[in-house]
C-alpha cells in the first residue's frame, strides 16, 4: 500500500510540474524568436494591399525578403497608416514598418530607418478629364487631399500655392475616392502610390496621374530608433536583394502592373549609412 502511495504521490508532483511548464510557454505576450511583426499599409495598390487575407505589393515583398534574411520564418503583418507609424515603432507593437515611409529629418527625431530601398517623387491624381491642374503652381483655389500624418499636401500649400484648400482624410483610398465623386479636384502624395490607384479597375480612363514630380521622397525602413545592429543588417539584406535580382523581379510582378516607370538615375538606391 505504501509502495501505491508513493507511486501516486510521484505522479501527482509530475502533472503539476507538466501543468506549470504548459502554462508558462502559452504565457500571453511571450517572445516568439521565429515570428516578426512588420508594419505596412493595407490600401495602397502595387505597394501594401491588404486582399481578403493575403498581402501584395513591393513594400510586402521586400519586407518579406528582410524577414527572411533575418532569419525569421513567419511574418505577421500590422496595418501602420501614415499618422501612427512612429508610435508602432516606440511602443514595439512592431518591430520594422515597410510602408512607404518617407525618410526625413523630422521623422529620425523619433526613429531611425535602414535603407532606402526606393525613391519616388511627389505628384498630383486628379480626373482624367482634366486640364487646369498642370502641377502644384496650379492649385490655388482648388480642394487638394492628402491623408493625416503626411506632409505632402502641407508641403504644396507652403512651397507652391498658397491659396489651396487642404482636406485630410485618414487613407489614401479615401481621398481617392472623393477624387473620383468630384468633392475635392487632386489628391497628392508619391507618384508610384497615385500610379497603382489609377490602375484600378473601377479608376481606369477616370483618374490621370500629371506625371510632374516635384519632390524626391526616399523609402526607408522604420526601426525603433538608435538600432544600429537591425539598421546594419537590414541594409545588408537590401544589398542582397538588389544583388541577386530579388528587388527587380519584386518590382516588376507589384508596381509594374500600374505601367509605373521608376526614375532609373536613382533606383535602386544606395543604403545610407546607419546612424
Amino acid at each position: 500500500m505504501k509502495k501505491n502511495v508513493k507511486v501516486w504521490a510521484a505522479a501527482s508532483a509530475a502533472l503539476v510540474l507538466l501543468a506549470g511548464l504548459t502554462a508558462c510557454s502559452s504565457t500571453p505576450g511571450a517572445s516568439d524568436s521565429s515570428k516578426i511583426t512588420i508594419g505596412i499599409k493595407f490600401d495602397q495598390p502595387g505597394l501594401g494591399l491588404k486582399v481578403g487575407e493575403a498581402y501584395q505589393g513591393f513594400d510586402v515583398e521586400v519586407a518579406k525578403y528582410i524577414a527572411k534574411d533575418l532569419g525569421y520564418t513567419q511574418v505577421d503583418f500590422k496595418e501602420a497608416p501614415s499618422a501612427q507609424r512612429e508610435t508602432l515603432l516606440e511602443s514595439e507593437q512592431v518591430k520594422m514598418v515597410v510602408a512607404t515611409y518617407s525618410i526625413t529629418d523630422a521623422r529620425k527625431q523619433r526613429v531611425s530607418f535602414a535603407g532606402p530601398y526606393f525613391v519616388a517623387g511627389q505628384d498630383l491624381l486628379v480626373r482624367a478629364d482634366n486640364t487646369d491642374i498642370t502641377g502644384p503652381e496650379s492649385l490655388n483655389g482648388k480642394k487638394l487631399c492628402s491623408v493625416t500624418g503626411s506632409t505632402s499636401a502641407q508641403k504644396v500649400k507652403d512651397q507652391f500655392a498658397g491659396q489651396v484648400q487642404l482636406q485630410e482624410l485618414d487613407t489614401y483610398s479615401k481621398c481617392v475616392e472623393a477624387l473620383s465623386t468630384g468633392s475635392i479636384d487632386a489628391v497628392t502624395t508619391d507618384n508610384v502610390i497615385l500610379a497603382g490607384f489609377a490602375s484600378q479597375p473601377q479608376y481606369v480612363g477616370k483618374l490621370k496621374v500629371v506625371g510632374k514630380p516635384f519632390t524626391q521622397e526616399r523609402y526607408g525602413v522604420g526601426i525603433k530608433k538608435g538600432d544600429t545592429e537591425l539598421c546594419t543588417k537590414i541594409n545588408g539584406a537590401l544589398s542582397k536583394m538588389v544583388q541577386d535580382g530579388s528587388w527587380q523581379k519584386a518590382l516588376d510582378s507589384t508596381v509594374g502592373a500600374s505601367g509605373f516607370t521608376p526614375d532609373a538615375a536613382v533606383n535602386p538606391p544606395k543604403a545610407d549609412a546607419c546612424s
